[in-house]
């Protein structure tokens, strides 16, 4: 292998300076439309002050979690620090400035999560308020809820895009590795904040349905309930703050596989390209969300579509005009890259454009075909509905076969636009810069994503709100309750190009990771770069098969401890509940109110406490495949990793989708309807699919990004354990092996906690929490 994926040295002009400065400017004008956007949404009005109260109880259980997950998750991000400080780089300046933006990566993620958390707290009863304003009520409440995703969506494109371009102005060529850092940082604190919210919001919506809907019999956000609060706090803190944590890494994610890869492919302008495309998608971003607008008689959904075709469409224009205004026509024309590439064919113009036109047209598709699998007005989700007819057995039979069924085809497109990219150019370090434009293209949309993920939990709030307080009825209730099923619908959606994003981003990643071997072997003395066999020849080398294996079992793994944490915290609740009715007979009655407050905090505990294991095998398993098998089988890993990952987070998301929207069907008065034989089947379907689709289904999409950045990060460290006059087998299996202890003594832990919660109520009252 030759040294054609380097390019060391790169210096900016001042003209490319210049690009770089618009686009932070840009950058800064889309938080300028993000703060446009909150006003507007903070000016409507709050409702009664029934409304408002347990709005407020809401935000102050929202703003607890999140300040506790914080603290903790700050001890983890100072150790992180130190560790990334201590591995090798260049020089004292690259080693500095990664670490630092680590901390900004994982800060930028944290701001963005709080921001989604408090914002959606308090646009929740103002889309409540607004549905029961009369004439116009529905298209105000509908405007109010996706501009509240249009404030987090600004701002996900805002600080991604200037902390790249912030690193690019500040380090030029070394951008690239110091970009690692910042992404690590966003991806990790986004897959933590995933996995505590996705446990927190899973665990009281189950408890919540278990004891009031199955047991008690009453509706779902019926203020009688103890778990309420809780369930609409954890829509915040899982759908809200983790969905924009998990969209904003997947945003920085993806520009640090485009800058590394750029640098190598096209010189100094593919370094400033991907800067370019997600600047274009701000000003259609804009578009998206002001355009977006309910006509007569039309559904919601129909409406959001139509808003992203319209910013897709335009953005594909865009960056084709951009790509040939920027890019020549010839690879002999570009600077700063390797004789290889230079003579290399093809039109780097029509490469980029085309590649970033794949990853918009990938968007689309995803959007039609999970809407198709997890909408109402869809076969699929209507079959899920009549099986309800025969029991629960067979709502979760079906939905299966959903999850099933759409992760098949939504892995072929995905593949299909990856290997679409990928025939580009003959050139392979073209057609990885190829793939993660792609990445960029789909990511042009972000705004619009973002909008459309936080539109769902603040419509399902606003409809508990609006049942908790007994408000709003008639045709206002009618407007929540569509608007709820919409939100549904988007949520699945944007979880299917997250997952999109996710392996876009990891197959690129997974070319910086052979850079950075390559580069690793040329300074312990291999001047030619040349892969060992093991990672040359991955599909025959039984190791690296191994490695594969070990990949997908890691996923496996990770979803299991996902649904099983919310299970043992979902028991808890139901425990809590259960004693609550049964001590305090007037909360039926409505003369005693329940103590919402410990609900809040058992959910608190658990889902902070589950944190630790997950996290660990994310950031630790790199690692001990790697240090402990070598690179090629660390290769192996990731491949497996991202196969498995993408079926897997499909599957789980999908099927959730489908059951929750089969539940609102019957709901509707299909098959009986509410307090029907099949309206309980579909509660019991949903409340299986709760972690699928908000838990263990989501938090792939970081881990897998996680994993290959941590992959990219000690490359090198294996390679000068492995190879040149510094390798050390000791050292090498010593820290394969304290990895993997770790790992196992983790996992021990959260087994040992077991999945009962406790044989008796009485044994829960007595210790708080399981």
């Amino acid at each position: 292998m030759s040294r054609q994926f380097l390019a060391e040295g790169l210096e900016l002009s001042g003209g490319d300076r210049g690009v770089v400065a618009v686009v932070a400017v840009v950058a800064l004008a889309a938080l300028a439309v993000g703060y446009v956007l909150l006003k507007e949404v903070l000016a409507a009005g709050q409702g009664t002050p029934k409304m408002q109260d347990i709005a407020k109880a809401v935000q102050e259980g929202a703003a607890a979690y999140l300040n506790r997950q914080f603290r903790t998750l700050g001890i983890f991000v100072v150790i992180v620090f130190v560790l990334l400080f201590a591995l090798p780089a260049d020089d004292l300046a690259e080693r500095i400035g990664r670490s630092l933006f680590f901390i900004v990566g994982a800060a930028f993620s944290a701001t963005i999560g709080y921001l989604g958390m408090w914002l959606s707290t308090r646009a929740n009863v103002r889309v409540a308020a607004a549905a029961n304003d009369g004439e116009g009520g529905r298209e105000k409440a509908m405007r109010i809820a996706f501009r509240t995703g249009g404030v987090v969506g600004m701002t996900t494109v805002g600080l991604g895009l200037f902390g790249a371009a912030l690193v690019v102005l500040v380090y030029a060529g070394q951008a690239p590795k110091v970009l690692e850092g910042f992404g690590f940082g966003a991806a990790l604190l986004a897959m933590f904040m995933r996995v505590g919210g996705g446990i927190f919001t899973k665990a009281a919506d189950v408890g919540a349905d278990l004891v009031g809907k199955v047991e008690q019999g009453i509706p779902e956000d019926d203020p009688r309930n103890a778990a309420t609060i809780a369930d609409n706090v954890g829509d915040n803190v899982g759908d809200c703050a983790g969905m924009a944590a998990d969209l904003f890494e997947s945003y920085a994610v993806t520009l640090v596989a485009s800058l590394i890869l750029g640098t190598a492919a096209f010189g100094a302008q593919g370094l400033l390209f991907p800067l370019i495309v997600p600047a274009i998608g701000v000003l259609t971003a804009v578009i998206g969300v002001y355009t977006t607008k309910a006509k007569a008689g039309e559904s919601g959904l129909s409406a959001i579509n139509r808003s992203f075709y319209i910013s897709a469409v335009i953005s594909a224009v865009l960056c084709t005009i951009a790509a040939f205004a920027f890019l020549p026509s010839s690879f002999a024309d570009l600077n700063g890259i390797s004789d290889a590439v230079k003579a290399t064919s093809g039109n780097p113009a029509l490469i980029a454009s085309v590649a970033v036109i794949i990853g918009i047209v990938l968007a689309g598709v995803i959007l039609w075909l999970t809407g198709y699998y997890t909408g109402t007005e869809h076969k699929p989700v209507k079959e899920v509905g009549k099986t309800s007819l025969t029991g629960a057995a067979t709502v979760i039979l079906s939905g299966i076969s959903v999850g099933f069924e759409s992760a098949v085809y939504t892995a072929l497109v995905i593949g299909a636009a990856v290997y679409g990219a990928f025939l580009l150019s003959g050139s392979v370090v073209v057609a990885l810069f190829a793939i993660a434009l792609a990445g960029c293209g789909l990511l042009t949309t972000v705004g619009v994503i973002v909008a459309m993920d936080t539109f769902g939990p603040v419509s399902d709030n606003a409809q508990g709100i609006a049942e908790m307080s007994g408000d709003v009825h008639g045709e206002g209730a009618q407007i929540l309750t569509e608007l709820d099923a919409v939100g549904n619908t988007t949520k699945a959606i944007t979880k299917g190009i997250a997952i999109a994003t996710a392996v876009l981003a990891a197959t690129a990643l997974f070319g910086s990771y052979q850079d950075a071997i390559t580069q690793a072997l040329v300074k312990v003395g291999n001047v030619a770069g040349d892969l060992p066999v093991s990672f040359s020849n991955v599909v025959f080398s039984p190791n690296v098969l191994v490695g594969v294996a070990i990949g997908a079992a890691v996923v496996f793994m990770f979803s299991g401890l996902a649904i099983n944490a919310v299970t043992r915290a979902a028991g808890a609740i139901v425990f809590e509940v259960r004693r609550q009715f049964r001590e305090n007979p007037g909360i039926m009655d409505y003369s005693v109110k329940p103590e919402y407050g410990k609900v809040v905090d058992i959910c608190t505990k658990d889902s902070l406490r589950e944190l630790a294991t997950p996290g660990l095998m994310a950031v630790l398993a790199p690692v001990a495949v790697g240090f402990g098998l070598g690179v090629g089988p660390l290769a192996g890993y990731l491949a497996g990793a991202i196969a498995t990952g993408t079926l897997m987070a499909v599957f789980l998301a999908n099927s959730g989708g489908a059951w929750d929207n089969a539940k609102k069907l019957v709901e509707d008065g299909n098959h009986g309807g509410k307090g029907s034989d099949a309206h309980a089947a579909t509660v019991i379907g949903d409340t299986v699919g709760d972690p699928f689709k908000d838990t263990a289904g989501p938090a792939i999409n970081p881990l897998i990004k996680v994993m290959n950045l941590v992959s990219v990060l000690i490359a090198p460290a294996i390679v000068t354990f492995s190879i040149g006059d510094n390798a050390s087998d000791p050292i090498r299996i010593a820290i394969a092996v304290v990895a993997t202890l770790i790992i196992i003594g983790a996992v021990i832990v959260s087994k040992r906690r077991g999945t009962a919660i406790a044989d008796t109520p009485a044994e829960v009252v007595s210790n708080g929490t399981a």
